[in-house]
């Protein structure tokens, strides 16, 4: 039941070229920033990776997408990012829109053991083509897939050695539905604690989700976009 490894080099020893990872994330809130550093390490090609978004072009997976390590990217949110932009139009990277809402279920319903849901989000839209559509109670509606990865990538706040999870005010984001949806569960977390300190009532992902547990290091807490008021 001990779950802990020395470090994101350690967790990501299973990883391979062309996997499929989900990230949690949004903007770069709650990025698991240790496990995509190691992956850029590594050098692991040819990667889809699903996400929010894809960070900035210094941050976040912004990295991967910097050394050409991705290969499709599927994200809701993907303006902030001229590199992205660029590789998109040169034709280099492979890109699968989803609305946010719909990206985020996608990743539950996997978790969920749900291989497929209707949502009206996208009917009439460029989302809808090749997809089908059905109508319920006067409502248009379209079918989405579940979307599962071979990996999931999760940044908590707390964690213990049985893979229980916190996480921390807007950094919960995608954190938790994508900790249910892949075949292999790496967390990496601020704080490591020993078992009995997380209160069971407040446990956000419990440990029989993970696989793998370690305490990042060098959290930088990135701001994506600074502005500030103008002096008087």
């Amino acid at each position: 039941m001990d779950k802990r490894v020395a470090n994101a080099d350690a967790a990501i020893a299973k990883l391979f070229d062309g996997a499929t990872i989900l990230v949690g994330g949004f903007g770069t809130s709650g990025i698991p920033e240790n496990l995509i550093a190691a992956v850029h390490r590594k050098g692991t090609k040819n990667l889809t990776c699903a996400s929010n978004n894809c960070g900035t072009e210094e941050a976040g997976l912004g990295l991967l997408l910097k050394s050409r390590q991705i290969k499709k990217m599927i994200a809701s949110y993907v303006g902030g990012n001229k590199m992205f932009e660029q590789q998109y139009l040169n034709g280099e990277l492979e890109v699968e829109l989803n609305p946010q809402g719909t990206l985020a279920e996608r990743m539950r319903a996997a978790g969920a053991g749900i291989p497929a849901f209707y949502t009206p989000t996208g009917v009439g839209t460029l989302i809808a083509e090749g997809k089908e559509t059905r109508e319920f109670n006067g409502r248009k509606y379209i079918l989405e897939r579940a979307l599962r990865g071979d990996f999931a990538f999760v940044k908590a706040w707390k964690g213990d050695r049985w893979g229980n999870l916190i996480y921390r005010k807007t950094a919960r984001n995608f954190n938790p539905m994508i900790a249910t949806a892949a075949d292999y569960v790496i967390a990496e977390v601020e704080e490591l604690v020993e078992l009995g300190e997380l209160p069971p009532d407040g446990v956000h992902t419990p440990g029989i989700f993970v696989n793998a547990i370690f305490q990042g290091t060098n959290y930088k807490k990135p701001i994506e976009k600074r502005t500030v008021r103008k002096r008087a």
